[in-house]
């Protein structure tokens, strides 16, 4: 018996978000909306996503002692989080940097601060979380080792789920842990190494030959792609307003992983996914915009 549905290892970041007209060119200077506080970072952000779909989630992260830590401890709380494994000290909070034009879309730099203190042994001294947890989903907003360190810490028969955001080569023993990796078109090139040829079945085979034992592209408008060994399913968007993006993708990968650890098949998790993202994007903000289980079946 597990404790946990999910366990997320990853980053939690305040996000200073400004509105924008349209985001600046090199060297200009636009006038924003006023600034927005958030809770954010792409770890905190899918635990908060899963709990409120009603996993069992717990976090390990590392934040500030700080007013922007304090905030995402109060976030992560609220949303049922268990954040026995979010550490507080090391350095500040770290802090995503986000534009958002009319159209939803935006622009984001990070300052990782404390996410870049989230160490190996960090991982190590976790053991028993890893132990509880039926699914363990990552990102790449810590350090590569650290994510290195939970896959070969990762219990037999727990799933691992990463998201490479940002993206970079990856390490053999980490590709073939992931079930399943999932990219938007920009990661599958980087994680390839190079240009993706062909459409988006031909992008996934590619990334299924590099070791992952299943693959999942998003592909924005155009919906999903779920990919295994034995073949590949698309997964249609659904089609809302959108006021905001920001942290659909966190909620996309929760819902993803949740389901998959109660035992959905891929296809039907990553549907399930598409509308827990779809109902994201119809608010502002990050964590404070995600659904619950009840707001996805009503969409």
């Amino acid at each position: 018996m597990y404790d946990y549905d999910l366990l997320v290892v990853g980053s939690a970041n305040a996000d200073l978000v400004i509105g924008v007209e349209r985001r600046p060119g090199a060297g200009e200077t636009v006038l924003g909306s006023d600034l927005a506080v958030h809770p954010g970072g792409k770890g905190a952000n899918q635990a908060v996503a899963a709990a409120r779909l009603g996993a069992r989630t717990a976090l390990l992260a590392r934040v500030g002692d700080d007013g922007h830590g304090r905030l995402l401890l109060d976030s992560q709380r609220a949303a049922g989080v268990d954040t026995a494994g979010v550490l507080v000290g090391g350095a500040p909070t770290g802090v995503a940097l986000i534009t958002v034009d009319p159209s939803g879309d935006n622009s984001i730099v990070v300052s990782p601060g404390a996410n870049g203190k989230l160490a190996p042994e960090d991982v190590r001294a976790a053991d028993p979380l890893l132990r509880a947890s039926r699914v363990v989903s990552a990102q790449l907003e810590i350090p590569l080792e650290t994510v290195v360190e939970v896959v070969r810490r990762l219990p037999e028969g727990v799933r691992f789920v990463l998201n490479p955001s940002p993206p970079r080569e990856l390490p053999g023993e980490v590709l073939a842990a992931c079930d399943p990796l999932i990219v938007n078109e920009h990661e599958a090139k980087v994680i390839a190494g190079g240009e993706l040829a062909g459409s988006p079945e031909d992008w996934a085979r590619a990334l299924l030959a590099l070791g992952p034992r299943s693959v999942v592209v998003t592909l924005g408008a155009q919906g999903a792609l779920v990919a295994t060994a034995e073949g590949s399913a698309r997964v249609p968007a659904v089609k809302v307003d959108a006021v905001d993006t920001t942290g659909a993708g966190d909620a996309f990968t929760a819902a993803l992983a949740w389901r998959l650890g109660a035992g959905a098949e891929p296809a039907e998790a990553a549907a399930y996914a598409a509308r827990v993202g779809a109902a994201a994007v119809t608010r502002a903000g990050a964590q404070v915009s995600f659904p619950t289980a009840e707001e996805v079946a009503a969409l």
